[in-house]
């Protein structure tokens, strides 16, 4: 065939997307034709290939205002019908001369390139679908980490400005209250902090190798446990906490990380449990193993629930007065696997205990 072309039809363009000349047909690639004079425009509506070997020959073509116009005896075209099923145009071909292009082998052959040419559009289309995806997500991304960044600038001001006013009271008022609620403060902004960070550090995305902890030989866990009680009955004075700790063997580990993770299981169970039922906290270190386990009388939580519960954003039944994103047990689990250890619940109708263990490292 002297002229062969792939067209993009549509209801009132027909367009050369690409396009093999021998006969000097005079189109190029973004060329254009009168719809109205194209036998495609007919395929466009009934989507069934076309092949002529010899249009004077033909009683459905002989009388064709195409032939007649464009000059052509032979003539093939399939349709190209894209994966969705939306048509995209033809593959066609055209002669001067009669040619043999009625015949099943020359039909299959334009049928398996129309389906390669459309395979290929569909595969530029989700590129291209892909492309504008990536770049939605890179602009989305680039502005939470602004955001992020705004944010935790915003929040570390007045946490600032919360220590520095702690540290000045300190120096101007000796009295032993002032200095025990100074202390708190001061204890209480300095692990605000770490919160903060890793809150930055779960939205930009950054904990997916697992939380960077810092240990420390020989942390003296049993003052940080103690630390966090006294910052907790500060908040919640009328509220019954009981410490049993048994710490016989030293335990490396990220105090400040544990103080974290502890905070976040008193914290539940003081709001998972009712006003005047009694926490008890039981701390255990020997030379295998370091235990902490947090125990509250209250409502059981379903086994389908303890299955997500350690997932980022997942929380249990929540009452109207209770708020928070889920984030603190999935940390506190991921503050366990760092140190090499596991946090671990079991909950009864009468009680729900959350369990950490920690190797003890040697």
């Amino acid at each position: 065939m002297g002229f062969s072309a792939v067209a993009r039809v549509t209801t009132d363009k027909w367009l050369a997307c690409a396009v093999h000349d021998e006969i000097n047909f005079g189109l190029v690639p973004g060329g254009e034709l009168k719809l109205e004079t194209t036998i495609c425009n007919e395929i466009r509506q009934h989507h069934e290939a076309v092949a002529i070997d010899h249009v004077a020959e033909d009683e459905n073509f002989v009388n064709h205002h195409t032939p007649l116009m464009y000059g052509f005896q032979s003539y093939i075209s399939m349709p190209i019908i894209l994966k969705d099923g939306t048509f995209f145009g033809t593959l066609c071909a055209i002669d001067p001369k009669p040619a043999k292009v009625n015949n099943p082998t020359t039909v299959g052959m334009f049928k398996m390139f129309a389906d390669l040419i459309a395979f290929h559009l569909d595969a530029l289309e989700q590129l291209s679908i892909s492309n504008k995806n990536l770049q939605i997500e890179k602009e989305t991304s680039e502005l939470r980490e602004q955001f992020i960044a705004i944010l935790g600038h915003d929040l570390r001001n007045p946490l600032n400005a919360v220590a520095n006013s702690a540290q000045l009271l300190a120096r101007i008022n000796l009295e032993d209250r002032t200095q025990k609620l100074v202390k708190i403060i001061k204890d209480s902004s300095f692990r605000m902090n770490g919160l903060i960070e890793n809150m930055l550090d779960f939205a930009s995305g950054r904990l997916g190798g697992g939380i960077a902890i810092a240990r420390t030989p020989d942390e003296d866990l049993e003052h940080v446990l103690f630390q966090v009680v006294e910052e907790i009955q500060a908040i919640s004075p009328d509220r019954k906490i009981t410490m049993n700790f048994d710490m016989l063997h030293p335990v490396s580990a990220d105090g400040k990380r544990i103080a974290q993770l502890f905070s976040n299981l008193l914290g539940n169970a003081l709001n998972y449990s009712p006003p005047g039922a009694v926490i008890d906290i039981t701390a255990i270190s020997n030379t295998e193993e370091f235990t902490l386990c947090v125990a509250n009388p209250g409502k059981q939580i379903s086994e389908s629930t303890i299955e997500r519960l350690f997932q980022p954003f997942s929380r249990g039944e929540v009452e109207p007065n209770q708020k928070g994103l889920g984030l603190g047990l999935y940390i506190s689990s991921e503050i366990a696997k760092a140190h090499g250890g596991s946090l671990a619940v079991s909950s009864t109708a009468e009680q729900t205990c959350f369990t950490l263990s920690l190797p003890v490292i040697k």
